[in-house]
């Protein structure tokens, strides 16, 4: 089994910035990445970012490229994403996942409980 736990959730105004963490365990390291996605209320849970544990390839939605960077420490097994000029949209509850660092959830095998952000105008 695997445990992925996520924190740095919060408030914040617009244009502001947060970092998420997610701090994985067990079994986490035999597959090949770790991903964040969000999803709003009424919304379906849509792809954010993703980054492979071995070379460190990035990948993002287009909705945040250039806004959001995710990274990770391998030595920690814990990945981050640093989110900034944070506007209204980007309110939702954030998942970190571990899996295949595609952009579809059904790459991921292991989810975490989710934190929110929530960015008002």
């Amino acid at each position: 089994q695997a445990q992925l736990v996520e924190s740095g959730g919060g408030s914040v105004q617009a244009g502001g910035s947060l970092r998420l963490s997610c701090a994985a365990s067990g079994r986490t390291r035999i597959t090949l990445g770790m991903g964040w996605f969000r999803q709003a209320p009424g919304k379906e849970r849509e792809f954010v970012a993703a980054i492979s544990w071995s070379y460190g390839r990035t990948y993002y939605a287009d909705s945040v490229k250039g806004r959001f960077s995710i990274s990770r420490d391998n030595a920690k097994n814990t990945v981050y994403l640093e989110m900034s000029s944070l506007n209204p949209e980007d309110t939702a509850i954030y998942y970190c996942a571990a899996g295949r660092p595609g952009q579809r959830y059904t790459e991921y095998d292991y989810w975490g409980q989710g934190t929110q952000v929530t960015v008002s105008s």
